[in-house]
């Protein structure tokens, strides 16, 4: 019984509900549905315990969350909970969950009523939105109009192109796989500026290039880790844990589902 109850711990669920500004609400709400729809009745009592207290802690912190993502996975996990949970218990969590929203829509208003006030400049966002992975990056393009501007800025999405993608440590097979996406003037991601000359919209690239690439199609932040030895949460394709002396490009990271997690 200890076991199975250690091994969903090593999940770090409850942990990652708010790690990382909320990054990692989502997988970690569609982790938990997909517990829940398929093991939920057949685990021991002390976990299932933990997997409600889990579930009503997602719930609480759902307002924090400033993305329709957050929502949506909340969503996911209500339903889940309507399926596999007992008659009290999932009123217990409807409720919660109703307070939650409730709260969640309250700060959203807030947060709108707020939005015509000063802006930070463009450019100044722009370098701020530098530093988030690609997942952040989209999440923040939500928030407000000047927020998706500098969001969708072309450099941003070619350094996110690099990262998942290009070989970002090595400038020459950098340039030439840019020189190959601009001989593609089909391509829908190619646009021609005033002087006729081909710009690449790299938003549009990693677009196509993300959807195309079924192995991380369904990939939720997680990854096995050659270094660790386990299931671990990802951003950017980089493990979450620190590898003193490892260089990180060297890490090795395949990308799992939720349902290979769970």
């Amino acid at each position: 019984m200890s076991e199975i109850v250690e091994r969903y711990e090593k999940l770090q669920l409850r942990v990652y509900l708010f790690r990382e500004n909320y990054y990692y609400y989502p997988s970690v709400c569609k982790e938990l549905s997909f517990i829940l729809r398929n093991a939920y009745s057949k685990v021991p009592k002390i976990l299932q315990s933990i997997l409600f207290q889990d579930t009503l802690a997602a719930f609480q912190f759902l307002p924090q969350v400033q993305t329709g993502y957050g929502m949506e996975a909340a969503n996911l996990l209500l339903q889940a909970t309507e399926v596999a949970l007992p008659k009290h218990k999932r009123g217990l969590a409807a409720t919660e969950f109703k307070h939650a929203v409730v709260a969640y829509k309250r700060r959203q208003k807030v947060h709108k009523d707020v939005e015509g006030s000063a802006q930070l400049p463009e450019d100044v966002l722009v370098h701020v939105f530098s530093f988030l992975d690609m997942h952040s990056l989209v999440a923040v393009g939500l928030v407000c109009r000047s927020w998706c501007s500098a969001a969708n800025e072309n450099k941003l999405w070619q350094s996110q192109y690099d990262i998942f993608f290009g070989c970002c440590n090595d400038d020459s097979k950098s340039k030439e796989q840019t020189s190959e996406l601009a001989q593609k003037s089909t391509s829908s991601f190619n646009k021609k500026d005033e002087r006729g000359l081909i710009i690449i919209d790299w938003r549009e690239a990693f677009k196509q290039e993300y959807i195309g690439t079924s192995s991380w199609r369904f990939a939720s932040n997680r990854g096995y880790c050659g270094i660790c030895k386990s299931v671990v949460w990802i951003s950017n394709m980089k493990c979450s844990n620190v590898h003193y002396g490892t260089n990180i490009a060297n890490q090795q990271i395949n990308s799992l589902s939720s349902q290979q997690v769970g």
